[in-house]
Formats: C-alpha cells, sequence, structure tokens
C-alpha cells in the first residue's frame, strides 16, 4: 500500500480522495491556488503545497507545479480526482516518468478512450451497439451530407475530443447541417484544441444510462449496476439515481455484460464508467467512456456498500479486487443532487460569493459530500458546485422523500443555489413517475416559464 499520495484536485473530491487515504492509513498532500488557500482540501490534508495563482491555467492545470509539488513532498502516488488532468494521458505519462504512480488507467486507455472515434471503433468491433453514423472524422461539407442523408435526419455533430456539450449540435435539415459544422469545429478547436467531430444519429429523448467498472490488473473486471443520468440541463448532469427506473433486471443483465465486454476489449484497468444512450424501445447505444472517477459515484456506493475510491487506490497498489460479479449486492435507491452555486431564476448564472449562512443537512438515509463551510468564499475561477447530497431509500419512494426532506433543511445563504430547482424536479410528477429523458429539464424549465 502506498504511504503518502497527492491530490491533484480541489473541492468536494479532494476532501473524499483524503478521507478515503485517512481510512486506509496513508498520509495525503493538497495542491492548492492562491485562491483556494482556506479552502477545506488544504487544511485536512497532511500537508499543503500552493500551486500557483486562482486561474485553473496557472495551478490545476499546472503540470510542472504539480509534479514539483510531488517530488518535494516524496508522495509516491497521484490521485487526479475528476476533471482537470484526471482524463489527460500527457500528465499520467509525466507520472510514470517520474516513477510516481498515476491513480488511474493507463495513459493508452485514457488516449483511446478519449478520442471518441477510436472508442467507437473499439466497441464496435467487441460487438457493442453504436449509433449508425460516420467512422472517420468529417473533412468536408459534403461528406457531411452523404453521412447525414445515409443515417437520416436528425443527427447528432460531436467533438471527438469532447465534453460537457461542446461541439455538439443537432441537426434536422440540410442547412442546418452546413452551419453548425463550421461552429461544432470551432468550438471544438477553441475548447479541446483538436477541431475534428465526427457524425451520428440522433436519438429523439433517450435515457442516459452509465455503468460503473472496477477492474484490477489481473484481468478481474466488475460493475457496480447502472446509474441514470437523463436529468441534465445542457449535457451537465444535475441529479442522478441508481437504478434506473428504465432498467429492468433483463435489460441490467445485458448492457452490464456489455460494459465488461467493452472494457475488456480495451483491456482496462482502474476504475472507469461505460455510458449509454437507452432509446424508447428498449435498445441501447454505446456513447463513451470516462477514464476516472464520476461526480456521481456517491449514488452507485450507497447502493453496493462498496467504496469506491478505496478500491480504487487498493487496485492502483497492486491488489486484487476483493470481489467477483456475484458478490456484489445491491440495496435499495439512492439520488444525488448536485449543488450548484447557479441561479435557476436567471438562466442558471454563477452565483459566487461569501457563505454567510450554512446549514447541511443529516439524519439517517442522507449523505453530503461538500467543500463549504460557513465564512467560505466561492471563487469564480472554477465550476460551480458546492454539494452533492445523497439520499438512500429501500425503494425509489423512500429515496425522494429522504432527499426532500434533506432539500428543505439545507440552507446557503445568500448564494443563489439550485436548491429550489431540485425541490421542484421532485415534486414533477413525470419524475415520480420514472418517466423521463434527457429532454426533462428542457421541457420541465418551457413548462415553467409557461405558467409564469
Amino acid at each position: 500500500m502506498f504511504s503518502k499520495i497527492l491530490i491533484a484536485n480541489r473541492g468536494e473530491i479532494a476532501l473524499r480522495i483524503i478521507r478515503a487515504c485517512k481510512e486506509l492509513n496513508i498520509r495525503t498532500v493538497s495542491v492548492y491556488s492562491e485562491a483556494d488557500k482556506d479552502s477545506l482540501h488544504v487544511r485536512m490534508a497532511d500537508e499543503a503545497v500552493c500551486i500557483g495563482s486562482g486561474p485553473a491555467t496557472n495551478s490545476y492545470l499546472n503540470i510542472p507545479a504539480i509534479i514539483s509539488a510531488a517530488e518535494i513532498t516524496d508522495v509516491e502516488a497521484i490521485h487526479p480526482g475528476y476533471g482537470f488532468l484526471a482524463e489527460n494521458a500527457h500528465f499520467a505519462e509525466i507520472c510514470e516518468s517520474c516513477q510516481i504512480k498515476f491513480l488511474g488507467p493507463t495513459p493508452a486507455s485514457i488516449r483511446l478512450m478519449g478520442d471518441k472515434m477510436a472508442a467507437r471503433e473499439n466497441m464496435r468491433k467487441a460487438g457493442l451497439p453504436i449509433t449508425p453514423g460516420s467512422t472517420t472524422i468529417i473533412k468536408s461539407k459534403e461528406e457531411a451530407l452523404r453521412i447525414a442523408h445515409r443515417v437520416k435526419y436528425p443527427v447528432i455533430i460531436k467533438a471527438v475530443a469532447g465534453g460537457g456539450g461542446k461541439g455538439m449540435r443537432v441537426c434536422h435539415n440540410d442547412v442546418r447541417l452546413i452551419s453548425a459544422l463550421m461552429t461544432a469545429q470551432a468550438e471544438a478547436e477553441a475548447s479541446f484544441g483538436n477541431p475534428d467531430v465526427y457524425i451520428e444519429k440522433y436519438i429523439d429523448e433517450p435515457r442516459h444510462i452509465e455503468f460503473q467498472i472496477i477492474a484490477d490488473n489481473y484481468g478481474r473486471i466488475v460493475h457496480l449496476r447502472e446509474r441514470d443520468c437523463s436529468i441534465q440541463r445542457r449535457h451537465q448532469k444535475l441529479l442522478e439515481e441508481s437504478p434506473s427506473p428504465a432498467v429492468d433486471h433483463k435489460l441490467r443483465k445485458k448492457m452490464g455484460e456489455m460494459a465488461i465486454r467493452g472494457a475488456k476489449a480495451v483491456n482496462y484497468r482502474n476504475i472507469g464508467t461505460i455510458e449509454f444512450l437507452l432509446d424508447k424501445n428498449g435498445n441501447f447505444y454505446f456513447m463513451e467512456m470516462n477514464t476516472r472517477v464520476q461526480v456521481e459515484h456517491p449514488v452507485s456506493e450507497m447502493v453496493t456498500g462498496i467504496d469506491i475510491i478505496k478500491e480504487q487506490i487498493k487496485i492502483s497498489a497492486g491488489a486484487k479486487l476483493s470481489f467477483q460479479q456475484d458478490d456484489v449486492k445491491f440495496n435499495g435507491h439512492a439520488i444525488e443532487c448536485r449543488i450548484n452555486a447557479e441561479d435557476p431564476q436567471n438562466n442558471f448564472a454563477p452565483s459566487p460569493g461569501k457563505i454567510e449562512s450554512l446549514n447541511i443537512p443529516g439524519g439517517p438515509n442522507v449523505r453530503i459530500d461538500t467543500h463549504i463551510y460557513q465564512g467560505f468564499t466561492i471563487s469564480p475561477y472554477y465550476d460551480s458546485l458546492l454539494a452533492k447530497l445523497i439520499a438512500h431509500g429501500k425503494n425509489r419512494k423512500e429515496a425522494i422523500n429522504s432527499m426532500k426532506r434533506a432539500l428543505e433543511e439545507f440552507v446557503i445563504e445568500p448564494i443563489k443555489t439550485t436548491i429550489s430547482f431540485h425541490k421542484q424536479v421532485l415534486d414533477n410528477q413525470s419524475f415520480k413517475d420514472g418517466k423521463f429523458s434527457t429532454h426533462f429539464v428542457d421541457n420541465f424549465l418551457n413548462e415553467k416559464e409557461t405558467e409564469e
């Protein structure tokens, strides 16, 4: 086992990793920007090193500064968390070259699955269903039109190196396709330094279903059931749950087997997530693989009792997975609400500032992962996630009721947050019935505007 780990991240995920390390008797090193000098991840770590000024490019994306911090504190491993450098194959390679263990998959796996075209092709060869579309990057508008006519509209343009909805456009006709192609390429270039895009058939009102994968270095791969991540806005997830109301035992078994087959096909190691789109007819299609811990991993932990971060650290240190697929037991239902510093009444505009009043919810069946405290100042430099509120119940109805109670207790003032938005979602009849798709939030917001 490692004796000291550096966490190359901030906020709630840095705290989550520190807590796991403490329970494994591993010393921790936090890195922080000048803007984060008063953050809890700095206080809770055994050591802390400032790596630059507020902007992420000067700090949490500053590879030389992070490696220097790792070397001067003599750590054996670096955990990247999610975001920032978590899926940066170059960073993983540098860690290896410095004899520092990167707590994640191999650089080759990160690079392969980070290229969506290559990932699609590898999954197709492995026998996973993929949406009809291009098999190479789009070189011209003529090629784009040929593919769109072959698979039939609507189609979606996606960035090869994309994420978070960047470089993504839905098209319903030739005129829209031609104009959106250039826009998507320019956005992809600006966001990822890579203008390459591809086209696939657009699945109307799908569910977003993902499977948590854990793979050791000895060929054992298991999944921890599915998470439903369909409640999202502009491709950013807002609420996740496990199990999915749309997945029955037969479909779960089939999707889980496909997820493991896909991971085996690319010789995947460590933790990751295979993501699928599920259409109205029960057909599912491989979408992408995230080669890191997910924001929403706590919902899987709540229903399985498995500490995903601890397992990740153990298998990274060379341990074998301590369980097999048949050993994974599922208990009840869990829901996670992402509490963001955003104003739902003002098009989800960011709401940075100082927290003057705070009440954290608690009680049975409630977990909260957060880095905030009364007096904490929310920086404008980073994403708006303040907390992940997770509720558990014997069934979905109980989980919803526990979450509603916890949201009522949660007070963050005077910051505008998504707490009120989540309360309204949980009271929505379509959500309570489990009948929703990735279009739920857009439809929900449109209905609210009509009512007003």
